[in-house]
């Protein structure tokens, strides 16, 4: 039961909390600051966990120096709440979910899901509660994963976490890896958009970018089209093993298409592969992603004869069969992004010589997007 009576005067924090909110919604100006110093538009939904990660217990995250608990109610519900009890500023994620609230691990106070706090277990069931509410967050499921908005929660209704109608389709074979890297989110977005760094990756004889073909500009997206040469293509259910037998890989040409839809982003690789990359960014120097790759199985028309259920056992079975491949070129992908960073953090003066005109277009929409420090 939420105790009841007349509130105090004062606010914790609240006033600036508001304040905080309307500077990120001003967004007049593009970011003219180096763009390794960049902030985030945080009016856009993130993917900040995967459902499964989110059970009985809180589970604490961080979005642009943000930190969040999550935690779920007894029906199940996700909340999101500022991760700072009112009263001394410890994580609430210490704590525990009791009676759909999350309660802290020293005083036991305990916060509803708008953030007021709503009970305090050593005041009188009559006493007067402070007047005192954390920062709550918009957040929703969808396609296995939890979004948050951390930006003007006016906003959040208008505006839709990235699509991925593969998530439901029985014909797109998924394989997931997590991405953790320590540098800022510019230089994963850069490394995902240049195409041009298919040798790195050799050893695993992934793809070969010959030329830039194209590159398309919208208001929250770019694009670019390479002519690129593969090893990989699905002619039948045989030749997904391809992707562990190097020997029945033969090359071919096929268009390779990226795309930073801001702040994700996504791939297709000929016909029959497609890669989403869902970002997070922590902070100036941590950046995690999921990196989703679909295989499509669409051209076996047979299986469409096949009873649903007989379907979801052979998309289960074969669920995560390129995550090794993903695994390998991540690991040196993220390899290459930290020694970046590095070299940025030493010698910020210098910048680095590009030619690739994909990436100054990428990086003239993360000043369009971000946030001008005040």
């Amino acid at each position: 039961m939420e105790q009841t009576g007349k509130p105090q005067a004062f606010t914790c924090g609240m006033d600036e909390m508001e304040s905080e909110i309307a500077n990120c919604s001003k967004r007049n100006e593009h970011f003219s600051g180096h763009i390794r110093l960049a902030g985030i538009n945080p009016n856009c939904w993130y993917m900040i966990a995967k459902s499964s990660d989110i059970k009985e217990r809180p589970v604490r995250r961080e979005i642009w120096n943000q930190p969040v608990v999550l935690f779920r109610t007894g029906h199940g519900e996700l909340r999101a709440l500022e991760d700072r009890c009112a009263h001394r500023l410890v994580r609430l994620s210490h704590g525990r979910v009791k009676d759909d609230r999350i309660e802290c691990a020293y005083h036991g106070w305990q916060y509803n899901g708008d953030g007021r706090c709503v009970h305090i277990p050593h005041l009188a069931s009559r006493a007067s509660l402070p007047n005192c509410q954390i920062r709550s967050f918009s957040i929703v499921e969808k396609r296995g994963f939890v979004w948050l908005f951390p930006g003007d929660p006016e906003l959040s209704g208008s505006l839709a976490p990235m699509e991925m109608k593969e998530w439901e389709d029985l014909n797109e074979i998924p394989s997931f890896v997590r991405l953790t890297c320590r540098a800022h989110f510019s230089y994963l977005i850069e490394n995902l958009m240049d195409m041009y760094h298919g040798s790195l990756h050799a050893q695993y004889q992934v793809w070969t970018a010959q030329s830039l073909q194209e590159v398309m500009e919208a208001e929250n997206q770019v694009t670019a089209t390479y002519q690129a040469t593969t090893y990989y293509r699905i002619k039948d259910l045989g030749s997904i093993l391809q992707l562990f037998i190097p020997s029945l890989r033969k090359l071919h040409s096929a268009p390779l298409t990226v795309t930073y839809d801001y702040p994700n982003w996504k791939s297709t690789l000929g016909e029959d592969f497609k890669i989403y990359c869902l970002i997070c960014p922590v902070n100036e120097r941590l950046t995690e992603a999921y990196l989703i790759h679909y295989t499509s199985i669409a051209k076996f028309k047979s299986l469409n004869d096949v009873p649903v259920v007989f379907r979801r056992l052979l998309r289960r079975a074969l669920s995560n069969v390129a995550k090794r491949l993903l695994a390998n070129l991540v690991r040196q992908d993220v390899l290459m992004i930290e020694e970046e960073q590095s070299a940025f953090d030493k010698d910020p003066v210098h910048p680095p010589v590009e030619v690739n005109r994909t990436i100054r277009r990428v990086q003239q929409l993360i000043r369009r997007q971000a946030v001008n420090p005040s």
